[in-house]
């Protein structure tokens, strides 16, 4: 190939686009960039300067310009568009080409893109992208999943440009076929959604029942960051904690509307909880917790009409600050539970054969859940690849038991004094659930054969059953 050929095109440059671009070359692979949007180009071109990149102006010239067989980066928004650029790309490229589409993609969506793409040579990836500008900037974790053909042709460039964990294994390794690169960052960021209600809930305590000030709450972040929450989401809340508004003098978190946004991946992981029948009621509440922190208007008018107890704490205040720290672990475990039993549900689906201590791996640096622990659940998969649940593993039964009593009194506590705290309580009734052998489905099954005549099993015997309740 002449030297005009770069090695990797990348098409939408956004920040994210331009950051990984920039990732790309830094690690010793050329590009070539496009975007539709002219002064998206215009930025790209200025922070490409001096680098071996370009930017062109066309989409053919894009495909003029890149070694063969050509490798293609699609940071574009997910939906439509996605479809609209292959549909565009596709007159141009010939078989042994590769596709790579590195946005917030549906998992089905990649399939149905495969299976479309499936005959004509043309390789497509769906892989998730986790760690937002910075990472994609200077090292995120990358869970490539598609046409396991695609591999060989980006392997080297992308575990170059992924962050590495503390031990220096980069964190990006082939997920598996079809959509799985897309379904595990679906879980990832579902998982991150429980993390971060947690982590407010955590907060939220802190502030209403014990009056702490952010000032106060930065060195308790502080410190538990040294421990078993190590976490760049425990990290980050610290540095927000301690961050002043230039304009009133107040706390800058004090300033901040109490209304949370969402784009949708937190949505899709609760959807897809409930089509492969997996109780993941930690990550749909911390949805849903965003969703009623938009109803601020009906918030501010129904704080005027309906009351709670009067929220007074008699205890220590560095006890209850110490149990805050145990519901937040406990919880967090069963959120990550949650995550993979969705893992292990869609892998039994679909047929992935996903490694879930390797999951865990790509996990650890570069994204937004990297966590110390993350590693003790690869210990977990890589000691049992079989392991049913991580709350069976020794370690983290092991670490809940410790946490139990003051997760308990933290739940029970914010009840008594009518602060929410959903995540916690969600958790919590996950964990009982799950450890309980009974449940009272047996009523639930009987009222259901009781009104439609829906049949139910028995204790002692098999087979299926009917009765006429009202004889």
């Amino acid at each position: 190939m002449s030297a005009k050929h770069k090695a990797m095109g990348v098409i939408g440059l956004g920040v994210m686009g331009q950051n990984l671009a920039l990732n790309i070359e830094r690690n010793g692979y050329s590009v070539a960039g496009y975007d539709v949007d002219v002064e998206k180009a215009g930025a790209a071109r200025d922070r490409f300067a001096g680098g071996d990149m370009v930017v062109v102006g066309t989409l053919e010239e894009l495909l003029d310009r890149l070694e063969r067989p050509r490798r293609i980066m699609m940071m574009v928004p997910a939906g439509k568009p996605v479809d609209s650029l292959i549909d565009d790309l596709r007159p141009g490229l010939s078989s042994g080409d590769l596709l790579i589409d590195g946005g917030n993609s549906h998992f089905e969506d990649t399939r149905r893109r495969l299976e479309a793409l499936a005959g004509t040579g043309i390789l497509y990836v769906g892989t998730g992208v986790s760690g937002g500008e910075e990472g994609a900037l200077r090292g995120p974790s990358i869970m490539p999943g598609g046409n396991p053909d695609a591999w060989p042709l980006v392997k080297s460039i992308f575990q170059k440009i992924a962050a590495k964990a503390p031990d220096g294994v980069p964190c990006c390794d082939w997920i598996g076929p079809d959509g799985a690169g897309h379904f595990v960052k679906m879980i990832h960021n579902g998982i991150e959604y429980g993390d971060m209600q947690m982590i407010c809930e955590a907060y939220y305590l802190m502030e209403r029942v014990l009056g702490l000030t952010p000032a106060d709450m930065q060195g308790i972040f502080e410190r538990w960051n040294e421990g078993d929450l190590n976490s760049y989401l425990i990290e980050i809340t610290g540095t927000i904690m301690a961050k002043t508004d230039p304009d009133t003098g107040k706390p800058l978190v004090h300033v901040i509307l109490d209304t949370a946004q969402q784009k949708g991946t937190g949505k899709w992981a609760s959807v897809v909880s409930l089509d492969l029948g997996v109780p993941a009621q930690t990550i749909a509440i911390a949805v849903f917790s965003r969703m009623m922190s938009a109803l601020k208007a009906e918030r501010v008018a129904a704080a005027q009409v309906l009351h709670g107890p009067e929220i007074v704490y008699s205890g220590d205040p560095q006890t209850f600050i110490e149990m805050i720290r145990q519901a937040l672990y406990a919880s967090k475990i069963c959120s990550y539970a949650q995550g993979f039993q969705l893992l292990r549900a869609a892998n039994e689906e679909y047929g992935w054969n996903l490694q879930f201590g390797a999951i865990a791996a790509l996990w650890r640096a570069g994204c937004i859940i990297r966590a110390r622990f993350l590693s003790r659940i690869k210990d977990a998969y890589d000691g049992n690849p079989t392991l049913a649940n991580l709350l069976l593993d020794p370690y983290f039964s092991g670490a809940i038991r410790e946490a139990s009593a003051g997760w308990r009194s933290v739940v029970a506590t914010a009840a008594e004094l009518g602060v929410p705290v959903p995540a916690f309580s969600s958790a919590l009734a996950y964990y009982d659930s799950y450890r309980s052998a009974v449940l009272p489905a047996n009523l639930l099954q009987a009222q259901r054969d009781f009104f439609g005549a829906h049949t139910y099993r028995r204790v002692d015997r098999d087979g299926v059953f009917h009765t006429n309740w009202e004889d």
